[in-house]
């Protein structure tokens, strides 16, 4: 059951990156703060706003100067950035004015890693700020020792292993694509390095993992910065059970088409369908679609496959034709209920974080397809440290082949192998489970920032955020 207060425990608002991977994370903090007492508002863009909806959790509007249609009318990420911060500071300032002289001041902001303006905000404004990431502790660990200038890019093959505090040696291939080609994403590394600057200014710094999973690499991480580990960052429903009826994010930029995959799914024996999904973002290459789909039908297995509606053409006709037989192929579905459903018994991912978190939290074993990014760094996570999947290899030219994603599909479902693979997958699960019992880490984590909200608020401190000045 969730925890009602009497007592005002303080107003934080919560500022994602608006992207789907993004806003996920940060609702759900919002909806634990909530659940605890404190009044919780997500500060999100123009475009992504009527995409959210939640009880408990209040919505408000800023702007990013692109409130048509978001990232899409920028013209590349340096303008989106900056034009976000311009105008993401004049209008987050205006929703802090907004509850100036409520019942409800504001006094924290929790802001995506992504967006660390957010602060100086906070700050100009004499209240708490507090960043989140988004990503694994890992990744973290990386990028905030290339910031300290603890490790030099390119990284090269002849360097190999990699070795950082609190990890696991690093080859070549488990790298994040920015460390090994720094000049092909320069937007994209430019703003995993401004994450961390202003980390000391911070009041708390929060990352959505948990300690079983990445205890090693937090600490590790401790003498750079300290970190609050809070994760996972998924649904009450598929953990603790203590936020009622929290089956879902509450925040889809797409339409789902959960009836239409229940209903087939429902059809289909336990542990036997394969549900395969690349996420929000990741577009695959014409070759590699049809790889895939040659090897879901080579394998014989029942598979739910989600191809957003942009990719569709990739695949070819006769293959999805034939395919059919065994799939089904949907624009869409709810991960979350898909992953819990009792007919799934592996899950082909491109090993995006929260994909990640849903699988373990979820207990279901893995086939890692990474594209790009801190995806391959999670891929060996799956493979080699938590074992509880297995990593499809690619050849010379990047691509999967079908073999090799049959071979995959087999040790995940079949055999020896697939025994201890479910056997970690559900020792993982009760891990995530436990993080936010009574004597969980992430949950004891999350119950001391509100009592420490709480006290300043009983003290007066937020009140300070009524006599401050622009």
């Amino acid at each position: 059951m969730e925890n009602h207060h009497n007592e005002y425990r303080g107003h934080v608002v919560v500022l994602p990156y608006p992207s789907q991977g993004h806003i996920n994370p940060l609702l759900q903090f919002a909806k634990r703060l909530a659940s605890k007492g404190v009044k919780a508002t997500l500060a999100t863009t123009s475009y992504t706003v009527n995409s959210i909806c939640v009880p408990n959790v209040g919505i408000e509007p800023i702007s990013d100067g692109f409130d048509q249609a978001g990232f899409a009318q920028a013209t590349d990420e340096d303008t989106f950035l900056q034009s976000f911060k311009t105008n993401g500071s004049r209008t987050l300032s205006q929703v802090l004015d907004k509850y100036q002289n409520s019942d409800f001041p504001v006094n924290c902001v929790v802001y995506d890693s992504f967006l660390p303006w957010a602060l100086d905000v906070a700050k100009k404004r004499r209240i708490y700020g507090a960043s989140f990431f988004t990503n694994s502790a890992t990744v973290c660990s990386i990028f905030c020792r290339i910031h300290h200038g603890l490790l030099s890019l390119p990284c090269r093959l002849e360097d190999m292993p990699l070795s950082v505090p609190g990890l696991p040696p690093l080859n070549f291939p488990d790298l994040p694509t920015f460390l090994k080609k720094p000049d092909s994403y320069p937007a994209y590394l430019k703003m995993k390095l401004n994450q961390f600057p202003d980390l000391d200014r911070a009041d708390w710094v929060f990352v959505n993992t948990f300690e079983a999973l990445e205890g090693q690499a937090a600490n590790g991480l401790s003498k750079l910065f300290s970190g609050k580990l809070v994760g996972p960052m998924v649904p009450s429903a598929y953990l603790d059970g203590q936020i009622t009826g929290d089956r879902g994010y509450g925040a889809s930029l797409w339409k789902p088409l959960g009836e239409e995959c229940t209903k087939w799914l429902e059809a289909k024996p336990p542990k036997s369908v394969v549900y395969v999904s690349f996420g929000s973002m990741v577009s695959l290459t014409e070759k590699q679609m049809e790889e895939l789909a040659m090897g879901l039908k080579e394998s014989g297995v029942h598979f739910l496959w989600v191809v957003r509606e942009s990719e569709r053409s990739k695949l070819p006709k006769e293959i999805s034709d034939s395919a059919k037989e065994k799939g089904l192929f949907v624009t869409w579905c709810n991960q979350l209920e898909a992953l819990a459903h009792e007919a799934i018994g592996c899950f082909v991912t491109h090993c995006g974080w929260n994909s990640i978190l849903e699988g373990l939290s979820l207990g279901v074993p893995m086939v890692a397809v990474p594209q790009w990014a801190d995806q391959l760094t999670n891929a060996k996570f799956v493979e080699e440290i938590w074992e509880v999947g297995v990593r499809a290899k690619e050849d010379e030219q990047g691509v999967v082949r079908k073999e090799e994603f049959v071979g995959c599909l087999k040790k995940v479902m079949e055999g020896e192998r697939s025994q201890e693979i479910r056997k970690n997958s559900s020792k993982w699960r009760e891990l995530a489970k436990k993080e936010f019992s009574e004597e969980g880490s992430s949950d004891k984590n999350i119950t001391g920032f509100v009592e420490h909200l709480r006290l300043a608020n009983k003290k007066g401190e937020a009140k300070q955020f009524l006599n401050a000045t622009d």
